[in-house]
């Protein structure tokens, strides 16, 4: 009988636990409060209670235990090294907490390259063996599947499209994210309603600014808010650009982009296309090119944790996954 699965997503809110059968169906599920404040010490024990929770009566039933977590971290060692979401969180051995205490495989994987597995085992890129993740929201992170794996890198640091420098205004250095998250959305509304621009969510805003988010501006968009439509274009352009670089890089033939500011749909996509179109090197790298939201929602770092056990960490090919007993 083919072995079952327990996944953990590690969030900066939630922790959730999960456990699947082999073919990714979900056969349980619990979550609770991360209370992050409270250190990684007490943390880690809210994981391993909910771990409990899922496991079935016999562990010989169980394959492994896959953890999505924010990054930074080494996948090799299980080591999480610095989240800025989970303060403290500082060198934590986190694979080897959990394995010590359940004497179980234990993979640990950053959440933006579980999601490149989760999106394509069983999401938008099924049947993709050259894939780039890309997630758009708080921050912005990415994962990529080249030739059927997981491209890590040497410590398991690779795949960071969020964090590539780039110039804006003459000299002034930023990177993707700084200029296309979230908050980078908000900001830019904040700054051009500083200078006086007009808007929708000036009124909705009234004197506290410090409201207007990204979800707002999505919103005022969707109405036809001409200054939030136009952050969110500059947001797209951007990301079409990094994604102009990983196809340079990589030649996959599906980009897959999620996260919560994708929820705002053609106002990100259409410039976003429209950038990688007008910045590609040469039309043989978007032939038959796809780019598609993603498809697994709110379930994508389970769905990438119980991935990463199936494929030993990302280093079996995803091929293989449909030929396990």
């Amino acid at each position: 009988m083919a072995k079952q699965i327990i996944a953990v997503d590690l969030g900066g809110t939630q922790i959730r636990s999960a456990r699947y059968d082999s073919d990714f169906k979900l056969l349980q599920r619990e979550n609770t409060l991360t209370r992050a404040e409270l250190g990684p010490i007490a943390t880690v024990e809210r994981m391993k209670a909910y771990i409990d929770r899922v496991l079935p009566a016999s562990r010989d039933d169980i394959q492994g235990i896959g953890i999505s977590s924010p990054g930074p971290l080494n996948p090799r060692t299980g080591v999480v090294i610095a989240p800025p979401n989970l303060p403290g969180w500082d060198n934590v051995p986190l694979g080897e907490m959990i394995a010590d205490e359940f004497k179980l495989p234990v993979y640990v994987g950053n959440d933006a390259n579980v999601a490149a597995l989760a999106e394509a085992s069983k999401g938008a890129g099924q049947g993709c063996r050259h894939l780039v993740y890309i997630t758009v929201s708080t921050g912005i992170g990415s994962g990529i599947i080249s030739d059927g794996r997981l491209v890590s890198g040497r410590d398991g640091l690779a795949a960071e499209l969020g964090h590539i420098p780039i110039i804006v205004e003459q000299d002034r250095v930023s990177s993707v994210e700084l200029e296309a998250a979230g908050p980078a959305i908000a900001r830019r509304v904040k700054a051009a309603l500083a200078n006086g621009a007009q808007s929708s969510l000036r009124d909705q805003a009234g004197s506290d600014w410090e409201r207007i988010d990204a979800r707002l501006v999505g919103a005022a968009a969707a109405q036809g808010d001409p200054l939030a439509i136009s952050s969110l274009a500059y947001a797209g352009r951007i990301i079409g650009m990094a994604i102009v670089t990983a196809l340079l890089l990589f030649n996959p033939e599906l980009v897959v982009v999620g996260g919560g500011v994708t929820k705002t749909g053609e106002l990100l996509f259409a410039p976003l296309r429209q950038a990688v179109a007008d910045h590609i090197l040469d039309g043989a790298y978007v032939k038959d090119l796809r780019i598609e939201r993603a498809a697994l929602g709110d379930d994508v770092a389970l769905v990438g944790a119980a991935a990463l056990v199936a494929t030993a960490g990302g280093n079996i090919d995803i091929g293989e996954l449909g030929k396990r007993a």
